[in-house]
């Protein structure tokens, strides 16, 4: 497993967040090293989605208006349906995406959190995966879709859905190791 100890990876999220897609990439990139910052809307806490009612809270580490996408080395983006939609509509998520994909540095959607990538204007051309019922929405964004666990194309990161989190956080640790060795030289 790459060493990704002083990285720094943004997981941004609001209420309603698959539970198990912010937990597992959480704890999966702690345990490499990683210092991650969850970032949201809200202040305080956030709530997730687990198995058809509320789950878990979640303690915000920072308010996305004090968040700069240069100070991160990666950015994940959990699914459910509630937190991607919420986000899509809210102009400064959208912005910090835009923003965050722009630098080239690795980012992570899995599930429903690609509509936030489309939103975003970060699909097009690009080889993805998503939850199976946002495909259309995918492919009319200029993605290709694909029915894989996970598929990567330049530093995009993405998955179906809480069955392919092994697949999702291994290639997370992987392309962020590997981004992290080319941009220091290594």
């Amino acid at each position: 497993m790459p060493d990704l100890r002083n990285t720094k990876i943004a997981i941004l999220a609001t209420d309603g967040f698959e539970q198990s897609e912010l937990l597992e990439p959480q704890k999966r990139l702690s345990d490499a090293g990683a210092d991650v910052t969850i970032i949201s809307p809200e202040t305080g806490s956030i709530t997730g989605w687990d198995g058809g009612s509320w789950g878990e809270s979640v303690e915000v580490d920072l308010e996305l208006g004090d968040a700069k996408p240069a100070d991160y080395d990666a950015l994940i983006l959990p699914g459910g349906q509630i937190n991607p939609d919420l986000l899509r509509v809210n102009p400064r998520a959208v912005a910090f995406v835009r923003d965050f994909f722009e630098t080239g540095k690795p980012l992570a959607a899995i599930c429903h959190a690609p509509w936030l990538l489309i939103e975003a204007g970060c699909i097009a051309g690009r080889r993805v995966t998503s939850y199976k019922s946002i495909q259309t929405d995918v492919k009319n964004a200029g993605g290709k879709w694909e029915d894989s666990d996970v598929v990567v194309d330049r530093g995009l990161i993405t998955s179906r859905n809480p069955g392919d989190l092994d697949a999702f956080c291994e290639k997370i640790v992987e392309v962020v190791g590997e981004h992290r060795a080319h941009s220091s030289g290594a």
